[in-house]
């Protein structure tokens, strides 16, 4: 069992969480969501023990491993002597069968050496020691690292092979329990599949945050989302698909809970304000009843002090425990993109970028959606480009419409001045715009952080800003390149909307899957720069 309680965390002035209690079982895997920035690689860390909480307890697993996007050795490490050390655990087992074994053949009536050696045997078996070595040289063929040489040395691979030989040793080495930031990271769709299939049959517990919407829908089987609610955080007992729609549900009870509970407050002031003020008591008396108008007047005063009393009582408990009003979430209040041309908006023709990409031909409609799909450098981003106008191709041609406006979200986003505010940004931008949008307005830039600086700013948030700055200048062809990297995945919910709703056209360039299931546009894969499966 991962087990923690009361868990606190502070940084600087900001907290991250306090109280938080978390336990999964053996045979759970749980997965962990929330807009960036709400601290689930700080919990991953806690639960892990690579990091220590403020305050609160954790009680885990002797044997509970943490991914680390750099495999911990030196660089001067063999990839063969990382297996080897995955399988620590196993050749000592088999060191100890061996050797229990040798003392039972020495000594085959003595009853001491008959239990050692079945208790190793035991433990062999549990462990599978016999299978160690197969296992291993499938996980390495699962995470496109079999035709390395088990010679070559961690600072001759590259970053992404580093990583995914991180997650190989981990998934080689069977941990008791797992805890994973962001695994998917540098896989291919087959490597993930196989890590999908892999963590499905994981027996301990798993714990993992990622941005990969399929990958959660396939392995976890229950979700704490670290956004706020109406009872703090929550768990949902599902995959990504359940913890969505419950999400939607909850939301909307608690917008009405609140709306109920404001007008229930609005109801209570008044009455505590007007009942006293009443005046039953003062009617006129009948046929100069003194005494019965007296008794009467008592009764009534009594009646209005009791609901008075009532309703003072019940405003004091609502106004202590009413739901907090629910956060504004970040959402696309404004369209991607402007009034479409029409026709075509850009043509493609025989382009040909050297050793980077050939399309012999390409029509962008002036409100057609496209989404580019391929491996690592296949050309997508070079093809975007293309379309941005930004890198001129060495042979063919490309004609964009007259006056159309083309914008370009990049991967890697950077601003010239660091220093430089979103707000401050946006008014340089805008400023010759007869009716410039608002900024906080679209839904994009948290109110919060509209004055800070962008170079203080998380690569989720900076991005954020960057879209924000298209989306303000309402371009007639909108170019995506991994629009849902490095953004909390209820915004990503909200773009994927946004792009099926905008007039004008917007090609996508993205490994995420979960917006590629969910496309029913025209696709256009390349490979190794070259157009596999045309647009249709």
């Amino acid at each position: 069992m991962l087990s923690a309680r009361d868990l606190a965390k502070i940084y600087g002035e900001h907290v991250v969480f306090d109280g938080l209690c978390v336990d999964v079982a053996p045979g759970q895997r749980l997965g962990l969501v929330g807009e960036n920035g709400v601290g689930k690689s700080t919990l991953l860390r806690l639960l892990a023990g690579v990091e220590d909480a403020d305050a609160g307890t954790v009680v885990r697993p002797a044997d509970t491993a943490f991914l680390h996007q750099e495999p911990p050795y030196p660089g001067s490490t063999t990839l063969g002597a990382v297996v080897e050390d995955a399988l620590a655990e196993v050749r000592a087992i088999e060191r100890e069968l061996a050797e229990r074994s040798a003392a039972l053949d020495a000594r085959p009536e003595e009853e001491a050496a008959l239990s050692a050696y079945g208790a190793a045997l035991d433990q062999a078996e549990t462990r599978e020691v016999w299978d160690a070595d197969r296992r291993a040289a499938h996980v390495l063929a699962g995470l496109g690292l079999a035709d390395r040489d088990p010679e070559r040395t961690l600072d001759t691979l590259s970053g992404g092979e580093r990583a995914r030989l991180s997650l190989a040793a981990l998934l080689v080495r069977r941990p008791k329990a797992l805890v994973l930031d962001e695994p998917t990271n540098h896989l291919d769709d087959a490597a993930v599949a196989f890590l999908q299939d892999h963590l499905r049959a994981t027996t301990g517990v798993l714990v993992l945050a990622s941005h990969d919407r399929v990958f959660l829908d396939e392995v976890c089987t229950q979700i704490l989302d670290l956004d706020p609610s109406r009872e703090g955080r929550t768990f949902y007992g599902g995959a990504y698909s359940y913890y969505l729609r419950e999400k939607r549900v909850e939301r909307l009870r608690w917008e009405q809970q609140y709306r109920d509970e404001q007008d229930e407050l609005v109801h209570l002031r008044q009455s505590v304000h007007d009942t006293a003020r009443k005046v039953g008591q003062f009617r006129p008396m009948k046929d100069g009843n003194r005494m019965d108008y007296g008794g009467m007047g008592n009764a009534v005063q009594k009646q209005i002090a009791r609901r008075v009393r009532n309703a003072r009582q019940r405003l004091d408990t609502l106004e202590r425990d009413q739901v907090a009003h629910p956060p504004r979430p970040l959402s696309f209040a404004a369209g991607l993109t402007g009034i479409p041309p029409e026709g075509a908006a850009v043509r493609v023709r025989d382009v040909e970028v050297p050793g980077r990409l050939v399309v012999p031909e390409l029509d962008l409609p002036g409100s057609g959606r496209l989404l580019v799909t391929g491996p690592n450098g296949s050309g997508k981003s070079t093809l975007l480009h293309v379309l941005a106008r930004t890198l001129r191709p060495v042979h063919g041609t490309v004609r964009w419409r007259r006056g159309v406006e083309v914008a370009l979200l990049e991967q890697d986003v950077g601003f010239k001045r660091p220093e430089a505010t979103p707000s401050g940004l946006f008014a340089a931008m805008t400023r010759t715009m007869d009716d410039p949008p608002d900024l906080a307005g679209l839904g994009l830039v948290a109110r919060a952080d509209l004055d800070r600086p962008v170079g203080a700013l998380s690569v989720g948030q900076r991005r954020r800003v960057a879209l924000a700055l298209l989306v303000a200048r309402a371009p007639q062809v909108l170019l995506l390149d991994e629009p849902t990297n490095h953004i909390a995945l209820t915004l990503a919910e909200e773009l994927e909307e946004a792009l099926r709703s905008a007039p004008g056209s917007v090609v996508v360039a993205t490994h995420d899957r979960w917006l590629r299931r969910g496309w029913d546009g025209p696709w256009l894969r390349l490979e190794q720069g070259r157009v596999v499966e045309p647009a249709a």
